[in-house]
């Protein structure tokens, strides 16, 4: 009989950043109610403590943290606590990230574009490469990185915010081809434009939003949860051969 793919996470510890709202609420739902404890992180640990809360209530195991990923000092914090009272991690969701300028390139100022990278690339590599040093203890780990389909395609006005999503995809790529054979598989999505307050900008734009809606065969915006779909799949037992690779859930919008 072939095996059926699976994707039960019991007994796994997952670690998603940014769960506070948005996609990284719905992936932290997702992820808990397929049988991981789930670790949600934001930057104040006070705005995940209903999230952990919605998720036990629903019958899951869940745990809230503060961690800045900008900050290098609360990155290893967090990574040190999972050490002490988990003794390991078996799948890392880098879904926090930020955009504090929206406007023409070449205006962007030295403090916003130092802040997207601090956190976009940098926090992206080395929550990461954190990760990494706890699952190849046991040979075994999952990380998904939530770019963009920006990192493909250059959003207007967003022009750091897009190129550290294109650092990401090429950082998902380079930590899976010198990691798998560590047993640590690195993927990455890229959602389309999604309904949350990250993107009140683009979604709630009469101008924006139409010429978004008006690319896009599926004629309309994500929902949070349609994303978490693709990252249960690239975290659990049924992608066991997948490494390297961005799923793109856009309904359709990169085909032009």
């Amino acid at each position: 009989m072939p095996k059926v793919p699976s994707f039960d996470l019991s007994g796994q510890v997952a670690l998603v950043s940014g769960a506070s709202r948005g996609i990284g609420e719905s992936i932290a739902h997702a992820l808990a109610a397929n049988g991981a404890h789930v670790i949600c992180t934001s930057r104040k640990r006070e705005s995940c403590e209903g999230v952990v809360e919605a998720i036990k209530q629903a019958g899951g195991s869940a745990e809230a943290l503060g961690c800045h990923i900008g900050d290098l000092t609360a990155i290893d914090q967090v990574f040190a606590h999972i050490a002490e009272k988990h003794g390991k991690l078996d799948i890392l969701v880098n879904n926090a990230a930020t955009n504090p300028y929206f406007g023409p390139i070449q205006d962007t100022d030295a403090g916003a574009f130092q802040k997207t990278v601090d956190v976009n690339i940098r926090g992206f590599f080395f929550m990461t490469s954190n990760a990494i040093k706890l699952m190849s203890k046991k040979k075994s780990g999952a990380i998904v990185n939530v770019a963009s389909v920006n990192g493909f395609v250059p959003g207007a006005l967003q022009g750091i915010y897009s190129i550290t999503k294109a650092a990401i995809l090429s950082m998902t790529e380079a930590f899976a081809k010198e990691c798998a054979p560590l047993g640590v598989r690195v993927n990455a999505i890229a959602p389309g434009a999604t309904v949350t307050k990250f993107a009140s900008a683009l979604v709630d734009s009469p101008e924006i939003g139409n010429r978004i809606r008006e690319r896009t065969p599926m004629n309309r915006f994500a929902q949070p949860d349609e994303m978490a779909g693709a990252v249960l799949y690239l975290a659990s037992p049924a992608a066991s051969y997948t490494t390297g690779t961005c799923i793109v859930v856009d309904g359709g919008a990169l085909l032009g």
